[in-house]
């Protein structure tokens, strides 16, 4: 028997709001996160992009100054999303035993280890950290909300670059399906505003160059995008099945449908110009969940501002819809948060859920001239959705030809 899931519960920390209420009132503002990095190693290694969607909120403004120094970065987003989306959904009561988080990350404590590699190569061994590996894990941000909300049913993190919260999201689904879980903590964190992965990225001719204007260097569609601007933070999912939910009154926003997860098998870096194994994510989510592509009313789509990248997607969403694309209403909200990598997924369920909950579809900033080739119905000012019963869909793709979908519909 396949059982209904619900949201009950989200949270978020992200560049442009601390929590999820606050970044989803920011996205409906047209607020953009990026913003110069007022950082001194940006001078000494003469890094060639400057700015970033950096946390709105710092984390060491909501942790405690223990929680802080044994937890990396990444896992101190991970933390401060999961409370709050636990809080939101009312703290459950659930034996452990049936309570499971579904974490991610596209590369986890990467702070904690290359301060530590800094440390070993000035300093010597005998003053690296004893907490060094435990906080560079990649599973470091799951193994702290399990034990912050007593978790043991499982812990669990997926690790599929940008495409890693999507599969959280599709893969805590499954889990509840399976009834490993009655309720589950999903989602993803990212914190890299690093120098040594912004002159990565910078070399390969993947971020935007737009220092002397932030605000308006993510342009996802626009036929002036130059490439993505690196993000920050967390956001986080309550999951739980309809029945216990019920049972407990507790608040749904929306149901998840079930999500689902490809592969390109066709190069490290760039997507399969003709979108098909994308494509392939997107119609199995929605035949999945027992509908049609007809019956989409909205698309979070992954449209990260790369030239490259935007086209790709575009093609995997007309493979799936046809000319219909054309009229379902897209969102493309890395234009206002940047790109969070292995918390994209996440903070855009969180949007997709918002806007199936309120009926809105949120802006796309920065879109002064749409891309010719690009023939979508881009949201840029807040919209209404029409009444009945909704299904929308959360698009993410990774390096390495991860493909993730997710997706929802109002209760």
């Amino acid at each position: 028997m396949t059982k209904r899931i619900v949201v009950t519960g989200i949270g978020a920390t992200s560049p442009i709001g601390g929590t999820a209420e606050e970044s989803w009132q920011a996205l409906l503002a047209g607020a953009s996160g990026a913003r110069s990095i007022e950082a001194e190693w940006v001078e000494k290694w003469q890094i060639p992009i400057t700015f970033a969607g950096q946390a709105v909120v710092p984390a060491a403004d909501i942790l405690t100054r223990q929680e802080t120094k044994r937890l990396d970065p990444n896992s101190q987003f991970a933390l401060i999303a999961a409370r709050e989306a636990w809080a939101d959904a009312g703290s459950p009561g659930v034996e452990p035993e049936r309570l499971g988080v579904d974490w991610a990350t596209g590369i986890g404590g990467l702070w904690t280890l290359l301060d530590a590699w800094d440390t070993l190569r000035e300093r010597g061994p005998r003053r690296v950290l004893p907490m060094t590996v435990p906080m560079l894990m990649p599973n470091g941000g799951a193994a702290a909300i399990s034990m912050d909300i007593g978790a043991r049913a499982f812990s669990r993190t997926d690790v599929s670059a940008c495409a890693s919260s999507t599969e959280s999201i599709a893969n805590a689904f499954d889990h509840l399906q399976a009834g490993l879980a009655d309720v589950i903590i999903a989602g993803g964190s990212e914190a890299c505003i690093h120098p040594l992965p912004i002159a990565s990225f910078a070399a390969m001719q993947a971020l935007s160059k737009r220092n002397d204007d932030p605000a308006t260097a993510s342009r996802p569609y626009d036929v002036t995008r130059d490439g993505f601007v690196l993000g920050e933070g967390a956001a986080a999912v309550v999951l739980e099945t309809y029945e216990h939910a019920v049972a407990r009154g507790a608040r749904i926003y929306a149901e998840l449908l079930g999500g689902s997860v490809t592969s390109d098998a066709y190069h490290i870096t760039a997507p399969d110009p003709e979108g098909s194994a994308a494509a392939r994510a997107m119609l199995t989510a929605i035949t999945n969940a027992g509908f049609t592509p007809g019956d989409v009313a909205h698309i979070n789509a992954h449209a990260t501002s790369t030239p490259v990248g935007d086209i790709a997607e575009y093609n995997a969403l007309r493979r799936v819809f046809g000319d219909a694309v054309e009229g379902i209403p897209v969102s493309a909200t890395k234009a206002s948060t940047g790109h969070l990598l292995g918390g994209a997924g996440a903070i855009e369920a969180v949007f997709v859920i918002k806007a199936l909950h309120e009926r809105l579809a949120p802006p796309t900033i920065n879109l002064t001239s749409q891309d010719p080739e690009i023939h979508l119905d881009v949201v840029t000012s807040p919209r209404t959705l029409p009444d009945g019963d909704l299904l929308a869909i959360s698009n993410s793709f990774g390096f390495g030809g991860h493909n993730a979908v997710a997706a929802f519909k109002t209760l």
